[in-house]
Order: structure tokens, then sequence, then C-alpha cells
């Protein structure tokens, strides 16, 4: 375990400590640090056992490149339609169609749900989560990146029908100086018994 984080909250404290990033350096990463974090990925809970989620290890800078032509394109469609609050919130922040990330990244992967089983989508983004919090806890950064058009690039990808793209997650060194966004706190959150009681009414 990394240094800084106490053993008895470790989950929380990664939890914590994880944020989005858009910004990678170019030095190569451990490919294993990225294995040890699928290894994580598929223990996850899943409908009936049924392990729908599929994982593509993406190195080649060339694959890379056209991942990146892929998504691009559909983001400037996306981009050029979008109005209203989302767009003054991506405005605000800086965010476009370009998605260097895409490229910057030594490793990228692209997470698949298999749609024949049952409760695939559910199941195959609690094995994210999982891998999430692994990549942290091994000093990586992270990003879960949803393409406006994910069967374009499952098709660039080579995979087979059924398999729907889920998530493309750039991994590397953070270069990103942004601030984790803020959550809520769990007393905003959180109910017991049923929707009318607060977490909030209970601790006070």
């Amino acid at each position: 375990m990394n240094s800084g984080v106490s053993e008895d909250m470790y989950v929380l404290e990664l939890a914590r400590r994880r944020k989005s990033v858009r910004a990678y350096a170019s030095s190569p990463i451990e490919l294993g640090d990225v294995l040890y974090a699928l290894r994580a990925a598929i223990q996850a809970p899943s409908g009936a056992n049924q392990q729908p989620w599929r994982f593509i290890i993406i190195t080649d800078p060339e694959v890379k490149a056209r991942v990146r032509r892929v998504c691009e394109e559909g983001e400037r469609k996306f981009y050029a339609s979008v109005r209203g609050e989302l767009r003054r919130w991506l405005d605000e922040r800086g965010f476009t169609w370009r998605k260097p990330f895409l490229t910057e990244a030594p490793v990228l992967v692209a997470v698949f749900a298999d749609m024949h089983k049952p409760y695939a989508v559910q199941s195959t983004w609690l094995a994210i989560g999982y891998m999430l919090l692994a990549l942290e806890e091994r000093g990586l950064s992270s990003l879960t990146y949803t393409p406006p058009n994910p069967g374009e690039v499952a098709r660039t990808l080579g995979a087979p029908r059924g398999y729907m793209l889920q998530v493309l997650i750039p991994v590397g060194r953070s270069r990103d100086q942004r601030p984790k966004e803020p959550r809520k706190s769990l007393e905003e959150v959180a109910y017991v018994d049923s929707w009318s009681k607060r977490l909030s009414d209970v601790l006070s």
C-alpha cells in the first residue's frame, strides 16, 4: 500500500484522493499495475455471476490515434448540438470536443459489457469502480470517458456484436492541476428507513 494512507480507512482514503484526470504525462507505466487493477475489477459482483465485462488494453500509439479520431468526430457533433445548463457547465470548465488525453495517456482501457447477460451494464460499472480504486492504490490516475458514439469506437476496436462499449479509461501519471470536483456530504444524500427521514435528522 502507498505511504500516507491509513490502513484502518484505506478504501475511503483512496476514494477521497481519486479524481478525474484529463492531462497525462507521456512517460510509460508498468503494465503490471494495469493488470493488477483489472484483477481487482473482475472480483466485482455481477448479476447471476455472469461476469459480463470485457477489457481491451490499448498501448499501440496508432490504435490510440484511431480511437481519438473516432471519438473527436462524435464529440464535434455533440458540442454543436448541446445547449443550456450542460453547455454552460462544459464551457465553465474549458471542455471542448478535443480529447488529447486519449493519445497522451500511455495506456487506454476500453471496457465493454456483454449485453446478452442480465444486468450487464450495472455489473460492468461495479467492476469499473473496483478498477478505479485499484489504479489509485498503484499511484495511477484515470478518467471514465464515455464517448458520444460508443458503437463506432467498438467497431474501430473490432468488438463482436452484442458487446457495448461502456467507457474508455486513460491510465497514467497525472499532470492535471484541476482540483477534484466537490462532493455532496453524506448527510445530503442518505436517508434512514424512508425518504422522509434524512440521515442528518437522525444524527442531530
